[in-house]
């Protein structure tokens, strides 16, 4: 029987591919059965990171199971570039593979936060409405819970569960405050906090503050808006130059040959990108209206 070279070669290819992922499987193992090592460690402090932005937003997922389809995922990755070359920037879907996770949760805090922000004003409306009915603002607290729409609700909901097993309103406000961290959401309580300790007329006071938030967050809008169309036209006129030189040395070929000497050419070159950082860097500063 007469094997042929070409089998040969794919059968070592293949064997080399299994000695690799058995290899990288033994070098898992054991850098993860050293509970002390330094992998072990960091391994453990981003499955808690993964798990503590998780459970901010009331998901109950494992961050070791995200951590874990990670690896597996970059280890498929690998193992299909050795076999079959899979991409010759294999290497960036790994990148996207170990960054995307983490940047996703954030993206998800933050969308979560905006809706919380956008309902601050029901939400002091609502207790408002609560307190004229019973003067106690716990008590409030508890009634105008089932009206809120998610996610604020689940909030609320939480902040009554703190009051239950002995925190004080107070306390129980300022834990919430810490875990959305929204300025506009800390502004509400400090007016629930504030009415609270010096007394007065509380419904009133919570009403001018959600006519005001409302207004803040028209304006807010209008502005983001605004600056929307400016980031907008930013990066239309910063790729224009890099757009207008492909087109030109396309139309007349030869143009940028001057440019090419080794002193004048260079200078001017350097010259001209140096303009045009200083320029994007100012109209970003420009566009950087902190709200």
């Amino acid at each position: 029987m007469i094997i042929s070279p070409e089998l040969v070669n794919s059968l070592l290819k293949w064997a080399g591919l299994l000695a690799i992922f058995v290899g990288l499987l033994i070098g898992a193992w054991a850098a993860l059965a050293d509970t002390d090592g330094p992998v072990m460690r960091y391994w453990q402090r981003y499955c808690a990171s993964l798990e503590r932005k998780l459970r901010l937003m009331f998901i109950w997922t494992p961050g070791q199971h995200i951590a874990l389809g990670q690896v597996v995922a970059s280890v498929v990755v690998l193992a299909l570039h050795v076999g079959i070359g899979l991409d010759p920037y294999w290497w960036v879907i790994i990148l996207i593979i170990t960054i995307a996770p983490s940047r996703y949760i954030e993206q998800l805090r933050k969308q979560r936060v905006e809706r919380i922000e956008d309902q601050i004003d029901g939400f002091l409306t609502a207790l408002a409405n609560s307190l004229k009915a019973t003067p106690s603002v716990g008590n409030s607290f508890i009634s105008v819970q089932p009206l809120l729409p998610s996610p604020i609700r689940e909030e609320i909901e939480l902040c009554v569960k703190e009051m239950k097993v002995g925190s004080t309103l107070d306390q129980a406000l300022l834990n919430m405050g810490g875990r959305i961290n929204s300025r506009q959401l800390d502004t509400a309580l400090s007016a629930v906090l504030i009415g609270r300790q010096l007394g007065g007329d509380l419904p009133r006071i919570l009403d001018t503050t959600a006519q005001t938030m409302r207004e803040m967050i028209r304006l807010e809008g209008v502005v983001k808006t605004k600056t929307a169309e400016g980031k907008a036209q930013l990066w239309v006129l910063g790729a224009f130059p890099f757009i207008f030189a492909v087109v030109l040395s396309t139309m007349e070929p030869g143009f940028y040959d001057p440019l090419k000497k080794p002193v004048a050419g260079w200078a001017i070159a350097a010259v001209a990108g140096l303009s045009w950082l200083v320029s994007i860097l100012l109209a970003r500063k420009v566009l950087s209206v902190d709200i």
